[in-house]
């Protein structure tokens, strides 16, 4: 157990902050303030590591203290108390694992071949930790008259992270800005894809850092395991975000997805825009598209109207903007502003312009004046349609988990007595890799690196523990004659028959 030396804590209550099983109270005794560690310490040393002053040192072996080998953390629990990661906890002298082992993923739509489902999910089952140890499972049931293996494992990954994918166009910060989860920088903003930000929380690098690498921890398996949490860009802009749920970001909570950018946007719906107006220009963050120029209006017999979009121009009909809290995360904030001019040598007085964005959430409609000065008018029915269809083709917003890791290292020797085996068994396809009964991609090349979604995962099925890193429900799932030809555990494998937790499904 570890100790609090009086004469050099500051009271800071770092460690307090950090420690994840609640082991350190404060509080005030005569008029002076106090951090102490109580009998909960299991050693995981995450207080010492945090502390700025030194001020931790170790007390000595409390009895009844089981020291955990689920990971390199080593945990030693006293009696009653739960380790670090909170996945053990000591009853009367013996490690229990905290959760019921779940022996039925969730289902999924996939190939109907033998293995591409795991007999038992390794929720629950524990870690034999050092990895040179079999798997703490190793199932066989009868397929279709093919005997299948399933071998699980709780894997302690330090290479892993999440990719946060939001569905929103609001801007959230450049590519490269610092993600900070409860003060701590825990990733970063790491590009855009077609109508979503995407985020990445983790990777090797965070979880070892210094600084914030048991908060990154933290956030890797929250996000994972479907809870809501607040990170925030540069310290600046606020994105709270869950599973399945739209993103909130400065408070707002995003609605829908946009239909494509503003040059899609054109493309998809030039000849409903021909019906309506006269030009249309589609505010984008990335591509925002000008009607009467875009080869789709070509295509339905419209030429340029004359009208310049307040944008710099990339191809016809395509300008790029500047990022920004405008609309649709622009540099402009009215409608009006994505007019720059109109070129009446070309336009005449009367022409209408319809603005929107690309999820129709925002639209305006302008009348070109005798001057070139443009009007707002009333929206007429068939610019409503417009607006209205761009809508109507647009998604809800949402926030995807997809957790990265690999399973590359030592966890393989919980498999097979040749770690090279099972990796290339999975790249050949010969067995298949899932992670909580969901089904991963693989990366190509070598190692097991892979990402899945955390929605088709058994739910709360992520922890951590504190070297830093995060544990993983690893699965593999083979033929039982390519189990034996990979140097597989043979002698612990259990029939379903004998496998009690499976007949409580």
């Amino acid at each position: 157990m570890l100790r609090i030396k009086e004469d050099v804590c500051k009271k800071c209550r770092i460690c307090m902050k950090n420690c994840p099983i609640e082991a350190i109270t404060a509080g005030e005794e005569n008029g002076q303030k106090f951090v102490r560690i109580t009998d909960k310490c299991v050693e995981c040393n995450i207080c010492r590591r945090v502390c700025p002053f030194g001020a931790i040192e170790n007390a000595g072996q409390v009895d009844g203290m089981i020291q955990c080998s689920s990971c390199s953390v080593q945990c030693k629990i006293p009696v009653g108390s739960t380790g670090a990661c909170k996945r053990y906890t000591n009853e009367g002298g013996r490690l229990v694992r905290n959760r019921a082992l779940v022996v039925e993923p969730l289902p999924q739509v996939e190939e109907a071949e033998n293995i591409r489902k795991p007999i038992i999910t390794a929720v629950g089952a524990g870690t034999n930790y050092p990895c040179i140890r079999p798997a703490p499972h190793i199932v066989c049931e009868n397929r279709d008259g093919v005997d299948v293996v399933t071998t699980v494992t709780e894997a302690p990954l330090s290479y892993s992270g999440v990719l946060v994918k939001l569905d929103t166009n609001t801007y959230i910060g450049e590519e490269g800005a610092t993600v900070y989860y409860e003060g701590k920088p825990v990733g970063m903003v790491q590009t855009e894809e077609y109508g979503s930000k995407m985020v990445y929380v983790g990777g090797a690098n965070r979880l070892t850092a210094k600084d914030g690498g048991f908060a990154t921890a933290r956030a890797i398996c929250a996000l994972a395991n479907g809870e809501e949490v607040e990170l925030s860009v540069d310290k600046k802009i606020k994105i709270r975000c869950q599973q399945g749920k739209a993103p909130v970001i400065n408070g707002v909570e995003e609605q829908t997805m946009r239909i494509g950018c503003g040059s899609a946007t054109i493309g998809l719906l030039a000849d409903v825009m021909k019906e309506a107006v006269d030009e249309c220009i589609v505010i984008d963050h990335h591509v925002t598209g000008l009607f009467s120029e875009h080869l789709a209006g070509r295509e339905v017999g419209v030429s340029w109207s004359g009208v310049v979009p307040n944008a710099t121009k990339s191809t016809v009909g395509r300008y790029f903007g500047g990022h920004g809290d405008g609309i649709g995360g622009t540099v402009l904030q009215t409608p009006r502003d994505a007019i720059q001019s109109v070129d009446m040598s070309v336009a005449h007085a009367g022409m209408t312009i319809l603005v929107t964005n690309t999820t129709g959430e925002i639209a305006a409609l302008f009348e070109v004046q005798e001057d070139g000065d443009v009007k707002e008018i009333p929206m007429t029915e068939k610019a409503e349609k417009v607006v209205r269809t761009i809508h109507d083709n647009c998604q809800t917003s949402m926030t995807s988990v997809l957790y990265c890791g690999g399973t590359g290292g030592s966890a393989r020797g919980g498999v097979c007595k040749h770690p090279v085996a099972i990796t290339e068994a999975v790249h050949e396809g010969r067995a298949h890799l899932t992670i909580g009964g969901a089904p991963a991609f693989v990366y190509p090349g070598g190692g097991l690196n892979f990402i899945v979604d955390t929605a088709k995962v058994v739910n709360k099925a992520f922890t951590w523990v504190p070297t830093p890193a995060t544990v993983a429900p690893v699965e593999y799932t083979m033929t039982k004659a390519d189990y034996e030809k990979i140097g597989g555990h043979m002698d612990r494998i259990k029939n379903v028959e004998d496998f009690p937790e499976y007949q409580k499904k």
